[in-house]
């Protein structure tokens, strides 16, 4: 009999806290319930997010293993023993999809050099869901994670955006923190051409989802309070 290889499933969260069953599939909740071992991004948050995946699971007969931006390098491969010993492992991170800017990455590198079976489960990204709603090119886009803070650095980095958008129709993702939401978007419609668009998208899947395209000439002018809640923005012409 072929022995059993072991699985890496990549597990993805929900986006703004919402019930699981709201935009998971019951899939999801199987593999869940099945699972002993888990990698996190964030212990407290992924202890929570089980939880409401199903309220009978027992959080303390589960172990957890971290991984964040603070895991040194050389201890990533440790946190894949439980399957060297043969046992399925769920990854999950702080929010939407594991691996994707997120450090589940370099742990799913390490899976894939040791010929594991790695298998993402369908879930909520807010990269994508928000390229979906804006209108925008979706066959040449390009997510640039957070802005430089340095002033120089950061307008050196917007020019490279709209030198993209407009030499080579590719669309611009990024994030901010998100109490500087409101600021960067006064900072977007006061550097860039007034025509190029700019679509913010803002507690997807949450109560309050709001998905706006608009050319800077009208943010320039809006009125909105996007700081402190969670919100990815992009840019094309």
């Amino acid at each position: 009999m072929k022995e059993k290889v072991p699985c890496i499933y990549l597990i993805p969260v929900t986006l703004s806290g919402g019930a699981p069953e709201k935009v998971l599939p019951s899939y999801n909740l199987e593999i869940i319930r099945s699972l002993g071992y888990f990698v996190v991004e964030n212990l407290r948050s992924a202890r929570r997010f089980l939880k409401s995946c199903d309220r009978s699971i027992v959080i303390d007969d589960l172990k957890f293993a971290e991984l964040n931006e603070h895991t040194p390098p050389e201890e990533v491969a440790g946190l894949l023993r439980p399957a060297e010993e043969g046992y399925d492992i769920g990854v999950i991170s702080e929010a939407g999809c594991p691996a994707v800017a997120d450090p589940g990455a370099d742990l799913v590198a390490v899976a894939q050099r040791k010929g594991y079976r790695i298998v993402p489960l369908v879930g909520p990204s807010s990269i994508l869901m928000s390229l979906m709603g804006s209108g925008f090119n979706g066959q040449n886009f390009a997510f640039n994670g957070y802005l430089p803070v340095d002033k120089d650095a950061r307008a050196a980095k917007l020019k490279e955006m709209e030198r993209r958008i407009r030499h080579e129709n590719q669309t611009q993702i990024f994030i901010e923190t998100p109490y500087r939401n409101n600021r960067l978007i006064a900072e977007l419609a006061k550097s860039l051409p007034s025509s190029m668009a700019l679509c913010v998208a803002s507690d997807i899947t949450g109560d309050k989802e709001s998905i706006i395209t608009r050319q800077l000439s009208w943010w320039a002018k809006a009125h909105y309070d996007y700081d402190k809640t969670p919100t990815i923005f992009l840019l094309y012409k």
